[in-house]
């Protein structure tokens, strides 16, 4: 969970523009307590609730003088009306355009000026906006995000130019990239009902169609302090925090009640897809397979963590099985790797992807990655495979919280996914608690032919060129 926990997709961000007003009234502050979290290892997070809904959490990091300050909300493109893909991604865009406190470029203008980092991002299920600065400019920070949380402010003459340039990240992130355009294609073919199988960024054709209204109304009813989660990492106290927190957020009022996030489920899938994208681009030819299969939040006990285990041991690194089979012992291709996205608020995807030697069919590499993955499914795992994976899958994950932005992203994904602060706490103890006969079994049960789709990349002739 939290190693996928930092697989947040980044978009940059500029400034710009004006016009929807919006009086926030201020809300009658009511104290609460901010209660440490027990915790295993690690900094003491505190976690607490203002009165307007908004969570907030500290985690505590003195050893330089900085800190993080993110504002998550718990919607993304999987939260999108049907017909409307890629307005949750084009809102973010056009959260930098201004309000009539701070108009267009102002916030991030204040940012470079105190020699601050600032960005956003969307994926299926939440938007965050983040600044890394002094720890002297966090009140200057949480005004600025609490004043565009409510009092952004767009005009026909903003919107439209920023839809073209979503349009053109579009063209070149994914329109331009056949490995971009197969995993659309993969993902529409493994999510049939469910809205994962819709792109963040949207479809092109509704991308063209979306406009200022829309982008409102989907700001006015999801941007409330009640569907959002500050998060503060750095060189801060819990009280501190709450008391700067209640100063800019506390004085803004619910605009929205908040439904469940309750999304189309996928129906029991009953057979295996093949998807093929040929293109002359393509440079190297690669097999990828993606199996259906439950997030953290969707997962019966540890079952979860043994998928990431799982993953870790067909393709984790040198030592994995999928390297030793197919690059090393059999030569059949150039590099070959797993994976496990556990941190989704619905099912997920497991991943297998090879690329083959200049000489090898995908046909071939196909029928030796089924081979490897029939063996670990008839007979299990080696202690050491266990061990190895579970010490490197924890290690990476406690290495990577070193950084003060990726603990406050594992913090922001995890509570924005259906997990809790304690369940992050207790990750790597359930990991460590993991079985053989668990990987085993979670393998045997989802590694299943009928939840898979298979892409294939393979290079196309050229436009007039008749294949030899």
């Amino acid at each position: 969970m939290l190693k996928a926990a930092m697989r947040t997709l980044a978009a940059a961000a500029t400034a710009a523009t004006l016009a929807f007003p919006a009086e926030a009234k201020p809300v009658e502050a009511k104290p609460v307590e901010a209660k440490p979290v027990e915790t295993r290892q690690g900094p003491d997070i505190s976690h607490f609730t203002l009165a307007n809904g908004l969570e907030v959490v500290v985690i505590p990091d003195h050893r330089v003088p900085v800190v993080t300050h993110m504002i998550w909300y718990r919607v993304g493109a999987a939260d999108e009306q049907r017909g409307k893909s890629g307005i949750a991604h084009f809102l973010e865009h056009l959260m930098f355009k201004g309000t009539e406190a701070n108009p267009a470029g102002v916030f991030s203008s204040i940012v470079a000026e105190v020699g601050g980092q600032e960005n956003a991002f969307t994926s299926n299920d939440y938007t965050s906006y983040f600044q890394r600065v002094a720890r002297d400019e966090l009140e200057t920070m949480m005004r600025l995000e609490a004043d565009r949380m409510t009092g952004l402010q767009l005009t026909d003459e903003v919107v439209l130019p920023e839809r073209d340039v979503v349009l053109e990240e579009r063209r070149m992130r994914t329109d331009n990239d056949p490995a971009a355009q197969l995993g659309e294609e993969m993902a529409s073919s493994l999510f049939r009902n469910h809205p994962y199988g819709v792109p963040v960024i949207g479809w092109e054709q509704e991308i063209k169609a979306l406009g200022r209204q829309d982008a409102l109304a989907f700001y006015r009813r999801f941007y409330t302090p009640n569907n959002a989660i500050l998060v503060v990492a750095g060189d801060v106290a819990a009280d501190e925090v709450r008391t700067l927190a209640e100063r800019t957020y506390g004085k803004i009022a619910p605009r929205a009640e908040v439904a469940p996030r309750v999304r189309p489920a996928e129906p029991p899938p009953r057979a295996s897809r093949v998807v093929t994208l040929a293109d002359p681009r393509v440079a190297q030819p690669s097999i990828q397979r993606q199996y259906l299969v439950p997030s953290y939040s969707r997962a019966a006990p540890r079952e979860a963590e043994a998928l990431d285990v799982l993953a870790h041991v067909l393709g984790g690194g040198q030592t994995s099985r999928l390297h030793r089979k197919l690059v090393v012992d059999r030569k059949l291709a150039t590099s070959a790797s797993a994976w496990y996205h556990g941190s989704a608020y619905d099912e997920t995807r497991f991943g297998v992807w090879a690329s083959p030697r200049p000489d090898v069919s995908l046909d071939d590499l196909e029928a030796a990655i089924d081979a490897v993955l029939a063996d670990l499914i008839e007979t299990g795992i080696s202690d050491d495979e266990l061990v190895r994976a579970k010490t490197r899958l924890v290690a990476e994950t406690v290495y990577a919280q070193d950084s003060q932005t990726a603990l406050a992203r594992i913090y922001g994904v995890a509570l924005t996914t259906g997990s809790s602060i304690e369940d992050v706490r207790a990750w790597p103890d359930r990991v460590k608690a993991v079985s053989a006969a668990e990987v085993q079994a979670a393998a045997r049960k989802w590694l299943d032919m009928r939840r898979a789709v298979t892409g294939r990349l393979v290079k196309a002739p050229p436009p007039g060129e008749k294949r030899s």
